[in-house]
């Protein structure tokens, strides 16, 4: 018990739900479209738009680019309506420095361009349509990022 409560101290079943809901949505993507929904695409199909470098005008950013945004709207609006009716309205705060989230938001991305695709897109998307090279990514993102937290850890405390 102590470990689940380690594990997960805010209990767990909210965690089920969203990943229950998740996983429907990219389904039902997937099932009525044929589309994939992972995020990193969104990134830098909407950067088409704005950004005249050949590497976003390539035909599968421009010709998906109006369903990625409405897709992005749809998670931008679902967190705002969960967190004006379970998240308790109240803005979330991190005790990270900005300029380490800066850093570490570099490095996701650059991470999801060179892995082509992100955690998400992999892990949900990649995993749900049983894709080795999603398997090999997820695998490599998640050993990275125990690695990291382990060693930042050891390295702050």
């Amino acid at each position: 018990m102590t470990l689940l409560h380690d594990l997960f101290p805010f209990g767990w079943p909210h965690y089920l739900i969203g990943g229950l809901i998740i996983g429907s949505g990219v389904a039902l993507l997937f099932v009525l479209t044929g589309l994939v929904g992972g995020m990193s695409t969104v990134f830098s199909s909407t950067w088409s738009w704005a950004v005249k470098a050949p590497f976003f005008h390539q035909l599968r950013f421009t010709s998906s680019r109006v369903w990625r945004l409405v897709y992005a709207a749809g998670l931008v609006l679902g967190a705002g309506i969960w967190w004006l009716t379970m998240g308790g309205g109240e803005a979330l705060r991190t005790e990270v420095p900005v300029g380490l989230l800066l850093v570490g938001g570099f490095f996701v991305g650059y991470g999801a361009r060179l892995g082509n695709g992100c955690t998400s897109g992999h892990g949900i998307c990649g995993l749900g349509s049983l894709q080795l090279p999603s398997l090999l990514a997820v695998l490599t993102f998640m050993g990275t990022a125990f690695l990291t937290a382990n060693l930042v850890g050891w390295w702050l405390a």
